[in-house]
């Protein structure tokens, strides 16, 4: 018992602390991080750490190498000199900030961890099971000194190993966590980084050398100091998370943000101010610092962390989908992803998927195979199966998958399959068992496929890696994927029964309490909503012109459908009337028609105001209230600009062909043109001006082969590429009139509903623009908007009413 003794001070003084897992989780989440920072909780673990360290030597086992591991821990620094390899070599193998991050991430995992993703629950699980047997290896030092010498120095031997494996389990978990928070965090500076660059270009209408055409007034110098300031800030933080090599990586995105604004500028392209959403690096979704990454000692911390704390749930998130959504998609909106980023996503999950794997594998090769990570799946195949079976076969379950009996088959280091075999089998059964009775036999073919090839697979393969070995990892990774999409289907049929209730006013009632909970009631709108409190106050003083315009364009419609409204005026003091109006739906469409409420009128046109900006819209430009619905927002946006390049491009097919060709002819010309850009920009959002302009082309190549002169047709083909080039530059002129036709082409499904009377106001302004075809592209875009600003006067209408009163 003499190294059990040796250790005693140290772990007396560690315990005298009072942290253990009980203690913390009844703590309250301040509290607990004070204590966790105060000076005398990191000398006493620091001290406690440090002797268990120092004792691995004397493991009869090797200890797992999780230096590439560690070396994720520590803050960037400047470039220096390399240390010398005894320096590198002594950083400890138990890092402070990470041990003490286990006990808060147990105790307040929903403070810690923003996220509910799979690799949150993975370190929620690691860090429970670490803080398991690191308690169990204090008591073992504090309660076996009686125990003989011999028998004492191995059960603290056994308990140090075991320690020692869930330490290395919880810190791949942490790393793998800490790296896509930082990743997010640093993105998220990238982006306000090259906001702030554009905005600047923009408002000072600087060059490509980075002087003005005008020079510089006093005001546009401050705004060039500002941002060089604000910059230097983000700088800092960068530097902070990611040192020198994040600096790089935020000056490469400056330097892209100013090339594409420049080359899109120079070629007339009137979208040059949405470069700003390519120059940024993609995210891989919703996720936040925390507690771990930010607070302990030695850790960067960053301003941006409250708004990322800010973000919506994944409950909140599923039921706006269900919400917003007739058919729900439990994809995830997957409609508004674009393909690189869905390239983007799937290349990463299916990297960390491969390094999981690739982990396993390697704790079960050589000599001495560590068998932890194989339970710890087998017992996720049981747990699984057993959240997922009725009552009556939850016993029958836990029966088969008996893991008590797996560990003595694993350590006896035989390497039989057999029981393993057993279940394997009994798993895929029961998942047949689960299923729908439709996929019986389809299953039944594909798990026994799968069941052949283990048995035949040979004893050792290329790697030197043992059929055992292979088999496993197949075999369960098979297992698990099978898991995951009986998983998915019993939710969708759970939901789909809760459908009723949650897009009933329970469902309302829940996302008002969670926005609540997030930024705080009405009362406090107009601090704890900043974007939303601007939005509401431009919105304002623009709403009544644009109500008055739409009531004009109803006047201007035939009397079969120009149901006049009421002026809201005449019915003041009638407001309950006014609001049953509101929601009242539009003929033929099922959405709601606006009938002047102001509450109602506002977000309207306030979405109206957010789509049609020729800047992209991103996280800092939308009001809070429509956070969470900005892919949608950003899809609606996109069609709006894909109207306007058609609707130009199919003005100016007009203008110079009306002349000379045939009506029919000319039909057939606009009608080839517009099936061509539609195919070209909705496959490519960012598709050139010069793949536009060669579409035109196409399209009067055909016309002057059958109607024209070749000379005329060459003439024709170079007048018409000159009038669409000028036209799609910001400043044009038909560009503005055309922007504005499109604009009311959407007021007037925003504001009139969907069916034949939205379609009906769509078309009269697109078809001075000889684009009537785009009507039916403008209702089903406006109706995405008109469902949204329904939904959300019912969600926020009270953060609505404090800001607009």
């Amino acid at each position: 018992m003499a190294v059990v003794a040796m250790e005693l001070p140290a772990v007396r003084a560690y315990d005298a602390l009072g942290i253990n897992e009980t203690s913390v989780k009844s703590m309250p989440f301040e509290n607990l991080a004070t204590l966790m920072q105060s000076p005398a909780t990191l000398q006493a673990t620091k001290a406690v750490l440090d002797r268990f360290e120092k004792l691995l030597p004397l493991l009869s086992s090797p200890v797992i190498n999780i230096d590439h591991l560690l070396k994720h821990l520590g803050s960037p620094k400047k470039k220096k000199t390399p240390p010398p390899a005894a320096a590198a070599a002594s950083a400890s193998r138990y890092s402070l900030r990470v041990v003490l991050c286990s006990y808060m991430i147990l105790a307040h995992p929903g403070a810690v961890l923003s996220g509910q993703g799979e690799k949150e629950k993975l370190l929620m699980d690691s860090a429970g099971s670490f803080v398991k047997e690191f308690e169990l290896l204090v008591k073992t030092v504090l309660e076996k000194q009686s125990t003989d010498a011999a028998a004492g120095q191995k059960m603290f031997s056994a308990q140090l190993a075991d320690f020692d494996r869930a330490w290395c389990a919880y810190l791949y978990c942490f790393v793998v966590w800490k790296l896509k928070d930082a990743k997010s965090l640093e993105d998220d500076l990238f982006r306000a980084a090259c906001k702030l660059e554009l905005s600047m270009m923009q408002t000072c209408k600087l060059s490509s050398d980075g002087q003005s055409h005008n020079g510089l007034s006093h005001d546009m110098k401050a705004i060039q100091k500002q941002v060089a300031d604000d910059q230097k800030l983000l700088r800092e933080k960068v530097h902070q998370l990611s040192g020198d090599a994040g600096i790089e990586r935020m000056n490469s995105a400056l330097s892209d943000t100013r090339s594409k604004f420049f080359e899109a500028k120079e070629s007339g392209n009137p979208l040059a101010a949405s470069v700003a959403n390519v120059s940024t690096p993609l995210s891989i979704g919703s996720s936040g610092s925390s507690f771990t990454a930010q607070s302990l000692p030695g850790a960067a911390s960053s301003s941006s962390s409250s708004s990322l704390m800010k973000q919506p749930t994944d409950n909140e998130q599923m039921l706006n989908e269900m919400l917003h959504e007739d058919d729900v998609s439990f994809g995830g909106n997957s409609d508004n992803v674009s393909s690189a980023e869905k390239e983007f996503q799937a290349k990463v999950k299916s990297t960390m998927e491969k390094a999981f794997w690739d982990l396993v594998t390697d704790s079960m090769k050589g000599d001495k195979p560590d068998y932890t990570q194989l339970t710890n799946l087998v017992k996720e195949v049981r747990d699984s199966l057993h959240e997922l079976a009725s009552k009556e076969l939850k016993e029958e379950i836990l029966e088969n998958i008996d893991l008590e009996i797996l560990s003595q088959v694993l350590e006896s280091g035989s390497q039989d399959t057999r029981y393993l075999g057993q279940i394997m089998h009994y798993s895929l059964d029961m998942i047949r068992k689960l299923s729908a009775p439709a996929k019986e036999d389809d299953m039944k073919r594909s798990h026994e496929k799968l069941l052949n090839e283990l048995a035949a697979s040979s004893e050792v393969n290329d790697n030197g890696i043992s059929s055992f070995v292979i088999a496993v990892i197949k075999g369960l990774r098979f297992t698990l994927e099978e898991i995951k999409q009986l998983q998915s289907e019993v939710s969708k049929a759970r939901i789909q029964l809760m459908q009723p209730i949650i897009k009933g006013s329970a469902g309302v009632e829940y996302l008002q309490k969670a926005f609540a909970d997030r930024y705080g009631p009405p009362a406090n709108a107009s601090a704890s909503l900043p974007i939303t409190k601007q939005w509401v106050s431009a919105t304002k003083s623009i709403v009544e012109q644009e109500w008055s315009s739409h009531l004009e364009s109803l006047q201007a419609l035939p009397a079969d459908y120009a149901q006049r409204v009421v002026v809201p005026a005449l019915r003041a003091g009638h407001g309950a009337p006014m609001a049953q109006a509101s929601s009242s739906a539009a003929s033929g469409s099922g959405l709601p028609e606006c009938k002047g409420e102001k509450i109602d009128k506002l977000t309207r046109v306030g979405l109206l105001q957010l789509i049609s900006n020729v800047e992209g819209l991103n996280m800092q430009s939308t009001p809070e209230t429509f956070q969470i619905n900005l892919p949608r927002l950003r899809a609606v946006q996109d069609q709006f600009q894909k109207v306007i390049v058609i609707a130009s491009s199919i003005l100016v097919l007009h203008q110079v062909l009306v002349s000379k060709v045939a009506a029919p002819e000319l039909q057939n010309a606009i009608s080839e043109l517009y099936d061509a850009l539609v195919k070209l920009l909705d496959s490519n959002p960012d598709a050139s001006t010069e793949e536009i302009v060669e579409a035109m082309a196409s399209s009067l190549a055909t016309v002057g082969s059958l109607s024209l002169p070749e000379k005329q047709a060459q003439a024709t083909a170079e007048l018409a590429t000159k009038m669409l080039l000028k036209s799609l530059q910001a400043g044009d002129v038909v560009f503005g009139k055309v922007s504005r036709a499109v604009y009311c082409a959407f007021r007037g499904v925003v504001l009139g509903g969907g069916g034949v009377k939205g379609k009906k106001l769509a078309e009269a302004p697109l078809r001075r623009l000889a684009a009537a075809k785009l009507a039916d592209r403008v209702v089903k875009a406006g109706e995405v908007l008109v469902k949204m600003a329904a939904i959300s006067e019912k969600v926020h209408g009270q953060w609505y009413k404090a800001l607009a009163l």
